[in-house]
């Protein structure tokens, strides 16, 4: 079992609060939203559109910057292999 955690409207939330019980909820969820409804599939266009709007977000372009400034320490494996010795 797996918690999580949703944003949704207040308006949404009162609503749904006010009609299934506190210890019914998550299996509302998860029966009446989650398994009866497959997850959409997008085309390649709708893919594109949908990154392209990550892409031009400024936060996400700050969070880049960010990530672009930070000193580049990491190695790879490759970088410093461990030489075994041969077998006899």
């Amino acid at each position: 079992m797996r918690q999580m955690t949703f944003d949704i409207p207040d308006e949404v939330a009162e609503q749904f609060s006010s009609e299934v019980p506190a210890s019914e909820q998550s299996g509302v969820v998860t029966k009446f939203l989650l398994r009866r409804r497959p997850t959409p599939k997008l085309t390649d266009e709708q893919w594109d559109a949908v990154c392209s709007a990550a892409n031009n977000d400024p936060e996400t372009q700050e969070i880049q910057r960010e990530m672009a400034a930070l000193p580049d320490t990491m190695t790879e494996e490759w970088d410093n292999p461990i030489v075994l010795p041969k077998a006899r």
